[in-house]
């Protein structure tokens, strides 16, 4: 079968398109043929020889990739049979192996895709989707009326947890620069911020969760107007020590929280994926012989909603 291949870390060009074996599935895990992949800033940063690079570096051949969509083909699990379409985010933050036609995946990760989505649509609501959810659902325990503020709230992580924290009746404010902020209010916030002209510093504390998905500056704002008590949580880059002392020293619950693979949520994202209140936005599709340009799309830092390569 056919497979993007890293050799070692560094530019687009690293991204080899290579022919390999096709993988044979253990007890608990189905095959699947897959027919799209959800690419993430993680992708980008392990392809560089950040992120999760380090703990994939011995793997060969070493295969990028974590979220998939596809049908599977053969299955050594009770859950799934083959014909059966799936989704979800595999063996993250381990090795996902899913820049490929085939992918052997847990059962235990996947869930069945709702007919009523495409596979590019089930293939963006995995890793993004799954983040949201379980910092929501999971670790901050969103209530109904309190307030949430979602940062970078046009990007893939940004998008579903606008509409998460509205499912779980919140009020939300989002941010994003200006050209973005009628995706961000379509997307179910209440409110918007220009994060480009905006004076945190200036602003009372109101936000009882803040969801962190840029990191640097963007956790010592969100600090500034996260309430006592309340809770930020930081995505890419995690609490530095300076960081987690102001916010025990506000009140304020602080931490980094890294996903994790789990069939459980995924069924949960997939009745309300079924049920309409929530919707993937796929900006941008490339045929998996362009993946290099995939990666380049979601470098520029200009990407409203998710990237999904289609095989």
């Amino acid at each position: 079968m056919k497979a993007i291949v890293v050799s070692s870390p560094g530019p687009v060009s690293q991204l080899q398109l290579e022919e390999v074996e096709k993988p044979v599935i253990q007890e608990g895990e189905v095959l699947i043929q897959v027919k799209a992949i959800s690419i993430n800033p993680v992708d980008v940063k392990s392809r560089a020889g950040k992120g999760v690079y380090g703990r994939l570096k011995d793997q060969n051949p070493l295969i990028l990739g974590w979220d998939i969509s596809g049908v599977v083909t053969a299955s050594r699990s009770e859950a799934f049979k083959p014909g059966d379409a799936v989704f979800g985010m595999v063996n993250f933050p381990g090795h996902g192996r899913a820049y490929a036609e085939y992918v052997a995946a847990p059962a235990a990760h996947l869930a069945l895709k709702p007919d009523n989505i495409s596979f590019e649509e089930a293939a963006a609501a995995t890793l993004a989707a799954l983040t949201a959810w379980q910092a929501m659902v999971h670790n901050a325990k969103v209530q109904a009326a309190q307030k949430v503020l979602v940062h970078a709230a046009a990007g893939g992580v940004g998008h579903f947890a606008v509409q998460l924290a509205k499912h779980l009746g919140a009020h939300v404010t989002g941010t994003s620069s200006a050209r973005n902020k009628a995706f961000v209010l379509a997307s179910g916030a209440d409110a918007h911020i220009d994060y480009t002209t905006y004076d945190w510093a200036s602003h009372p504390e109101e936000f009882d969760f803040v969801l962190d998905t840029i990191g640097g500056d963007t956790i010592e704002h969100s600090l500034l107007v996260t309430k006592k008590g309340g809770t930020v949580i930081s995505i890419p880059t995690g609490l530095n020590e300076t960081v987690t002392e102001k916010a025990k020293a506000k009140g304020v619950h602080g931490y980094f929280m890294l996903v994790q693979s789990n069939g459980a949520d995924m069924q949960q994202l997939a009745l309300l994926l079924e049920k309409g209140i929530l919707k993937a936005h796929v900006s941008n599709t490339y045929p998996f012989t362009e993946m290099a340009n995939a990666h380049l799309q979601l470098e520029s830092g200009r990407t409203i909603g998710k990237v999904v390569v289609t095989l």
